[in-house]
């Protein structure tokens, strides 16, 4: 089995390094059948990167990074082992072997443990245009971060500070292949542009900023839009206030409403499944959000943030439904959690693919205008989440809303919940979708949650 796609560019030499991790992969899965592994797996990545920052006109950072890495993984039986290298010299890359052998020989069975079923290994590799490689170099790539933020402090006398700008690009290859003789490579390409401004004086300043992030360059933002959304945002939360404690309706923005469906992938996820660590045990069938409310996942989704034709085990991945008409469809797992709870993988090893959360409401100012008055959360912060009993508590800073129009900036406020009530209790999302995500979804109203403040 042999996945490849192919893209050529000038001096593009991608795909000749990929033969050579494949080849790699190659040889020491062939080393750890000679020394007696009854399975093996490999996975080798080689990662490179372009990063800058600025700080008041000024350079503060630039760095380039080439990386890359072999992790080896073998099974005696049930008895696991695993080591890694950064070096491909020969001598190395037999050692690891060795070592992950030695490992798995001193360990205990785990009846779960091997790769996943052959008879799962994907067989069809579209492609999915993920590769959109950037020719950056230091000198452009700062005059990007330059222009960016040079737009936001001058787009306004109240810009009184920046905690600076950068831009990046990144490439990577990889490659896993195991013993039932699938091997799959992939390359990949992400890029940003980012700022983060200060607006006021003393004790009045406020920072916010912003970043567009793509796979593709010609998808990112202007670098002078970003500048410019970084210091509108800014200056929004000039003389924030605080909020009397009281029960309220939620308007969560687009890049903070993912956040839920993190909580809710969080709980679904075989891990904390099968360590009964979750507060969704035992809930695929059960009506978990309003009925109209759906989760799709999309892995085979052209130019998507996290689209591939296999999981990291090699499993073919297929579009599939995690939430439909309001219910839970199934659980998130690999083999190894699969195996935990006595269910089948759902190709999801090394985590979700592309998820699209189905929109029943229209973009942000209808969704305002549709609360009438509540709390639009921007910003969220700490980890106030009991994965266990689902129990919500986090701080929280954005915007009061009065007659569907924003009223007045707020910050030092809480807000607080259950999960499993927040989701019963979503009334609409919207298609405000915040693009730099792999987790497409609009902006998000709960009908009422606890909002606690210092007035």
């Amino acid at each position: 089995m042999n996945a490849i796609t192919t893209h050529t560019a000038g001096s593009d030499d991608s795909l000749q390094r990929l033969e050579q991790l494949a080849d790699i992969s190659q040889r020491l899965l062939e080393k750890a059948r000679a020394m007696g592994a009854s399975q093996a797996e490999v996975s080798c990545s080689e990662d490179r990167g372009l990063d800058v920052n600025v700080r008041l006109g000024e350079v503060e950072t630039v760095e380039s990074t080439h990386d890359r890495g072999i992790a080896v993984t073998v099974y005696f039986g049930q008895r696991k082992g695993s080591a890694s290298t950064a070096d491909l010299q020969d001598a190395s890359l037999d050692a690891t072997v060795a070592q992950a052998c030695a490992i798995a020989r001193h360990t205990e069975d785990d009846a779960a443990a091997g790769l996943a079923d052959a008879e799962l290994m994907a067989t069809q590799f579209p492609d999915l245009d993920g590769w959109h490689p950037w020719e950056l170099s230091a000198e452009q790539a700062l005059d990007l971060a330059l222009a960016c933020e040079a737009a936001g402090r001058e787009s306004d006398a109240r810009i009184s500070n920046s905690d600076g700008a950068s831009a990046a690009t990144a490439r990577s290859l990889s490659v896993y292949a195991n013993s039932h003789g699938f091997i799959g490579r992939d390359r990949s390409s992400h890029h940003s542009i980012g700022c983060a401004l200060i607006a006021g004086q003393g004790d009045g300043m406020q920072r916010d900023g912003w970043y567009t992030s793509a796979i593709a360059r010609e998808d990112l933002d202007s670098p002078q839009a970003v500048g410019r959304l970084a210091a509108e945002r800014t200056l929004a939360r000039l003389q924030p206030r605080s909020l009397p404690t009281g029960q309220v309706p939620v308007l969560f923005a687009a890049e903070t409403a993912r956040s839920l469906i993190g909580h809710l992938l969080s709980a679904v996820s075989g891990g904390a499944l099968y360590r009964r660590a979750s507060f969704l045990l035992d809930s695929v069938g059960t009506p978990l959000f309003p009925e109209w409310f759906a989760i799709d996942e999309l892995p085979l989704l052209k130019r998507g943030l996290r689209s591939s034709a296999y999981d990291g085990e090699g499993v073919a991945t297929r579009n599939s439904a995690l939430v439909a008409d309001g219910v839970l469809q199934r659980y998130v797992l690999g083999s190894y959690s699969a195996r935990r709870l006595g269910l089948k993988t759902t190709a999801n090893a090394g985590g979700v693919h592309n998820l699209q959360v189905r929109a029943n409401a229209g973009d942000r100012a209808s969704m305002l205008s549709g609360m009438g008055t509540g709390l639009l959360v921007t910003e969220l912060m700490g980890q106030g989440v009991n994965g266990v009993t689902g129990d919500y508590s986090r701080g929280a800073a954005g915007f009061w809303v009065e007659n569907g129009e924003i009223a007045y900036p707020v910050d030092g406020i809480t807000i607080a919940g259950n999960l499993k009530q927040m989701f019963a209790g979503i009334q609409a999302v919207g298609t405000d979708v915040d693009p730099r995500s792999h987790v497409s979804v609009g902006s998000i109203l709960l009908g009422s949650m606890t909002v606690a403040g210092n007035d």
